[in-house]
């Protein structure tokens, strides 16, 4: 049994964030992610996508955010439990019992759910012999772009990450873009620039095609598209990029008597608590009037809702708010010297 203050459910960058201001009033917390690494939808899917609405940052990409809330949260030394889903909450007296499915068990007086729109996974083909490709020639996500160098890369979307893509990797690829519709979606900058790509023969666009075959042993050898009108085009590529956005899925969090709204979860705007006493929701999970699903609104969420979390960790303080210029012991939990 792990016994700490808070839980903190996603270790996306609002959860990271959260941690913080946990750890800047004095609260100890642990953090669980179903994910492999921190960083959540930031560093899975765009971790080269540049971000450019965080205040005094005029431009980072997702990983560039994800390493420096990483090293702003370690004086704290917070441990994170990755590649683990919390299964099971419950009250045990004035404290929550959490088990996940690894079976680690937890004691917390609050739980900030701050996973996103519950777990997620990549909407993918439909045309089965792209399983055994998934993975080595055929990804849902771009973790490592240098492998594309000088190779050909058959590109399946027509929203805003195909798009992106398709102009990252035209400087040094041979870029197929390929779209089940006449009109892409993303937004209208990125389909200028790639049309304007396809001009100068960097970039193919393909549109009213869907994938239709893959043909390959160990390797992908070739791709079969088929147009609206039941022609089928024969492509040769070394690697395929679908991007047809998430399927999102709330999991066991159904099951613990939350106030849902569809996959959202309804919180006040006080302290961003649901509807059950010691349980918080935070980022794009949560749900109230006027929300706007933007990184820094989550930032914002997290700090009021760490502040929400202190009267049930330390029902006999009286939590003041400090300044980190110049509060003594913020320093003190910090590191800072004086």
């Amino acid at each position: 049994m792990i016994d700490t203050d808070v839980l903190v459910i996603g270790a996306g960058p609002v959860g990271l964030f959260c941690v913080h201001q946990l750890g800047i009033i004095g609260l100890k917390c642990e953090v669980v992610d179903n994910l492999d690494k921190k960083g959540g939808q930031c560093i899975e899917l765009y971790p080269d996508k540049p971000i450019y609405d965080i205040p005094a940052v005029p431009e980072c990409t997702g990983e560039e955010l994800t390493k420096n809330l990483i090293e702003q949260i370690k004086p704290f030394k917070t441990e994170f439990h990755l590649n683990d889903r919390v299964e099971e909450v419950k009250k045990n007296n004035n404290k929550w019992l959490i088990k996940t499915i690894k079976g680690k068990e937890f004691n917390a007086s609050s739980i900030i759910v701050a996973g996103g729109v519950g777990s997620f996974e990549p909407r993918k083909f439909s045309v089965k012999e792209c399983e055994k490709f998934e993975g080595k020639e055929i990804f849902y996500s771009v973790k490592d772009k240098t492998i594309f160098k000088d190779k050909t890369v058959s590109i399946f979307g027509g929203g805003d990450s195909a798009l992106d893509w398709a102009i990252e990797l035209s400087s040094n690829s041979e870029v197929k873009l390929i779209h089940r519709r006449d009109e892409f979606r993303g937004a209208q900058s990125s389909v200028n620039k790639v049309k304007e790509l396809e001009k100068q023969g960097k970039v193919e666009i393909l549109t009213q095609y869907q994938l239709s075959s893959v043909e390959g042993e160990n390797k992908i050898k070739s791709i079969g598209i088929k147009h609206d009108d039941g022609n089928i085009k024969k492509i040769e590529t070394n690697y395929v990029l679908g991007f047809f956005g998430l399927i999102m899925k709330l999991g066991p969090i159904v099951n613990w008597r939350l106030n849902l709204d569809k996959k959202h979860i309804p919180v006040n705007t006080e302290n961003f608590e649901t509807n059950q006493k010691g349980i918080f929701a935070i980022g794009d999970i949560c749900t109230y009037p006027g929300k706007v699903k933007l990184i820094l609104s989550g930032f914002h969420e997290g700090a009021l809702a760490a502040r929400g979390c202190f009267k049930y960790a330390k029902p006999n303080e009286k939590l003041r708010f400090e300044f980190s210029t110049t509060s003594k012991s913020i320093h003190k939990r910090l590191g800072v010297k004086e």
